[in-house]
């Protein structure tokens, strides 16, 4: 199943998942989940938008998957939980990893126009590999929900620094407020938070960017860091060979 521009246009919620791994056992649990694990999910409605081999952790797993909203989430995840993919794997999945509870549920924040025109048709699997550019994701913490206020903060002192040397803003993020409703799966509540996705060409693009970002001070301004209640974080990341979000190609192969 390939996602679409209009699928992706109507989720209102994703869930950014975290998984800590046991040594050298990633690349056994992508495998797993890229041939078991992402047709399974969009069959029931689930939208598996990225996942990625976090670069500077060679034991985390990082992956996006979304719903339409919050109603439709617990329906779709008790039907693949129970379903018999997840049953007929689970254990060779859940050997895999140390912790699996490390998950932002989130809502798009307005700002999120690029991501569908990242999302490319998904390979088939053992499809010929290229480059695929390096993926960031930045998490603030804020001291209270997003409000307009941060909005704003962001919008004027955090947003043209970003773009204005080098980053693709593909998408952006905050915190869902409501329940998580679907409890068998713990998510980080009462955490509130803003997250941003960025998109580079390579490596080296992204360093390029963090230097010239950390030159310019823009995350460090008052008028960015009052909303804030910690230092920010940031994953840096590479798609698996399946992911829906790559680097953009002029060809598809």
């Amino acid at each position: 199943m390939t996602l679409t521009i209009e699928a992706a246009e109507a989720l209102s919620v994703l869930e950014l998942r975290q998984y800590t791994l046991h040594p050298g056992r990633r690349d056994e649990l992508i495998a797993l989940f890229e041939r078991e694990f992402i047709e399974s999910q969009e069959d029931l409605g689930i939208r598996i938008l990225g996942s990625f081999r976090d670069l500077d952790d060679p034991d985390r797993f990082v992956w996006l998957r979304g719903f339409a909203d919050m109603d439709a989430r617990p329906a779709a995840l008790s039907s693949f939980y129970f379903g018999p993919v997840w049953q007929a794997h689970r254990d060779k999945a859940n050997a895999t990893m140390v912790d699996s509870d490390n998950v932002l549920l989130l809502r798009p924040l307005g700002c999120d126009q690029g991501l569908q025109a990242a999302l490319q048709p998904r390979r088939a699997p053992g499809a010929a590999l290229r480059a695929d550019g390096v993926f960031t994701i930045t998490v603030c913490p804020l001291r209270q929900p997003a409000d307009d206020a941060l909005v704003h903060a962001f919008d004027q002192h955090v947003h043209p620094w970003w773009v204005g040397v080098g980053g693709d803003l593909l998408a952006c993020w905050t915190s869902e407020t409501a329940p998580n409703n679907f409890p068998r799966l713990p998510v980080r509540e009462n955490e509130p938070v803003i997250a941003w996705l960025t998109r580079f060409d390579d490596e080296a693009a992204e360093r390029r960017h963090a230097t010239l970002l950390q030159a310019s001070g823009c995350l460090a301004r008052p008028q960015w860091w009052q909303h804030l209640s910690g230092a920010p974080t940031q994953l840096r990341l590479v798609p698996t060979d399946r992911s829906a979000l790559r680097r953009r190609h002029s060809q598809e192969g």
